[in-house]
Parts: structure tokens; sequence; C-alpha cells
């Protein structure tokens, strides 16, 4: 069989003016595992509601972080997948979940080269429905309607494996290295609580009392909160910070359900009225940087932290095309092409 890679990533709009937007946003937000809520219900939130409210600010919030290359998430992924091919013999293909970069395209593209087996690796650390499985859902349905000769295997959450954590651990270091900062905080995109209650695989794990994520339990296989909790504690251990020092929040809650807490927002706000003056914050729910860590972390986060009496505000970047990276991915290409345990 002729091997090939698609790398998956979340997507972006077309440009930042708020017509752009608006299609984007249309896209992601009808996605049933983003808001997963009965169809007429989310057409009416979505469609009645959100997108005649939100694409101005979002719009404005893209223009403040957008490159003269475009998008900075999708320029990172294109130097990501240049990068790797460099360094592999298989046809590596670039697609976005949402926007015209479409799954369906990627996968022609490489059967358009003859590949006949993918490595599909969507580009989250931890497993969520609203990241990698839209990504291996959707991918399925693909290859069901158009590609039913092809075969395809998926990279699962790597989000605790020890050359992962050793590579983030790494980048965060790194980054840090001669910076001030009295605390450490760790945020993750946030979703429903109700998300990571449909995918308890037991039905009776998921308390969402403090202590089930720290449980051993299958459960944790599909578990957001506890595979973030998981990098924070895996990181915090490598990194050698000291109780106290380090924490985990969320960040972009959307609508009015309870979503995992803490929030960021609220916690950087916190920590700047209790006298905290020097912070750093990485974000390891994502390997690309984008909106959410550029703009809403980098730009806002700042902000409130300053308002609220803090003077310096870290952010580290997240790992994008750095070296080490690059070559963690090469790995587990090459550990898959070679029928190996991709974890090797």
């Amino acid at each position: 069989m002729s091997k090939g890679i698609l790398l998956v990533n979340l997507g972006s709009p077309e440009s930042p003016n708020p017509k752009d937007v608006k299609k984007y946003l249309g896209e992601f937000l009808m996605d049933e595992r983003v808001i997963d809520i009965p169809y007429a219900a989310r057409t009416a939130l979505v469609k009645g509601i959100i997108l005649n409210t939100r694409p101005k600010q979002s719009a404005a919030a893209y223009q403040k972080i957008w490159w003269e290359e475009g998008s900075p998430l999708i320029v990172i992924s294109e130097r990501l997948q240049a990068k790797i091919q460099k360094n592999i013999e298989y046809p590596v293909a670039l697609a976005m979940r949402y926007g015209s970069m479409t799954i369906k395209k990627g996968l022609q593209e490489l059967v358009d080269k003859g590949v006949t087996e993918v490595f599909l690796m969507p580009l989250y650390p931890q497993f969520a429905m609203a990241t990698t499985e839209t990504i291996t859902v959707l991918t399925e349905e693909l290859k069901q309607e158009f590609f039913p000769d092809l075969k395809i295997s998926d990279l699962k959450a790597f989000y605790n494996r020890p050359d992962y954590i050793e590579v983030l651990s790494n980048n965060i270091a790194k980054h840090l290295e001669g910076k001030t900062y009295e605390h450490v905080l760790f945020s993750y995109h946030g979703v429903p609580e109700r998300h990571i209650r449909k995918r308890d695989i037991t039905k009776s794990h998921c308390k969402m009392d403090g202590s089930c994520c720290v449980t051993p339990s299958k459960a944790h296989e599909f578990c957001y909160r506890h595979q973030c909790l998981e990098v924070t504690r895996l990181v915090g251990e490598k990194l050698k910070l000291t109780e106290g020092s380090f924490s985990t929040s969320f960040q972009s809650r959307l609508g009015f359900d309870p979503w995992l807490l803490p929030y960021t927002d609220r916690t950087i706000e916190r920590m700047g009225k209790q006298g905290t003056k020097t912070m750093a914050i990485v974000t390891p729910a994502f390997v690309s940087d984008c909106l959410e860590t550029l703009e809403e972390i980098a730009m806002e986060g700042e902000e409130i932290f300053h308002e609220m009496g803090g003077k310096e505000f870290t952010t580290v970047p997240c790992l994008n095309d750095d070296a080490e990276w690059v070559n963690l991915l090469v790995k587990w290409i090459n550990n898959w092409a070679t029928s190996k345990n991709v974890e090797a």
C-alpha cells in the first residue's frame, strides 16, 4: 500500500472581514458536536441569535491577530506541514475541519498522488467531542461516500505520552527562561460540562465532583477534563513546579449552560486582585497559536491582569513548528508507517 499523511487542524475564516467570519462561524457552530442540541434549536440559536451579533465582534478580534501572510493558524499549520514533508518520504496533506481547506480536499489530494492508506492526525492533544471526534467522524463519513477503498487509521489523543510531555515541557521551559513569574496558569479551551458526561463510557464515573478525574477509570480515555488536568500534572512534575505555583483553568465559554471551571478570565482577575504581580500562561489544548491564544489570552488576558494590578504577564507560545515538535511528529509517522506502535 502507498501511504500518506493528513494533518487536520481547526480552521479559520478566509479573511478577517465580518462576511467571511460569519460564514466560518456558521459552519463551526452548526456542527452538532460543537453545539450539541437538537437541530431546530441549534439553528434558531446560531442563525437567529449568534450570527446576528457575534461576527462583527469576532472579526474585530481576527483583525488584531491577522498576519500579512494570512490567518496565523493556517500559516503555522502550513509551515508545520512543510517541515514534516522534508523529513519523511510519504506525501503530507493539510486540511481544516472548518473552512475551504476541507478534509475531503485533503483526502483527494492524497488519493491523486496514489495513496491508498492514510494516517489521520488530528492536531489536538486531548480528546473532545468538538475537536478529535468531529474530525474522525466526518473523515469516516467521507471515506464511506467518496473513498470506500481508502484505508484510514488515526492518531489517538496523545496528552499523556512521555515524549509529548517532554517536548511540551521543553517548549515551556525555553520560553520562560529568564522570565519572572509567581504562578503558571495552564489554560485549556472550555467545553460544556454535558460534553464530559456524554462521553463517559461507563455512564456512572463522571460526577463533576472534583474527585472523579483523579480516580483511575476507563472513562478517562474520552474525558477531556481529566486529560487536561493530567497534562498540567505531568508538565508540573517535569518542570519541578512547586505545589500552589501552578493551576488549571478553562477559556472561551459560550452561552449560559455550565462550562468547565474555573474560568480563565476570572482566574486571572482573581489572581491580580489577590496581589499576584507576575504570572505566565500556557495553552496546551492547542498545538498551534490561533485566535484563542493570540487575542483572547495574550491580549485580553494581559489587559485583565494589568487592570487588576498585575505587572508582568508572560504568554508561552504553542508548539507551532518547533523543531522538537516536528521531530516527534515525524517519529510517530515513521512508527505508524513501519507498523510499530505510534506511542513507541
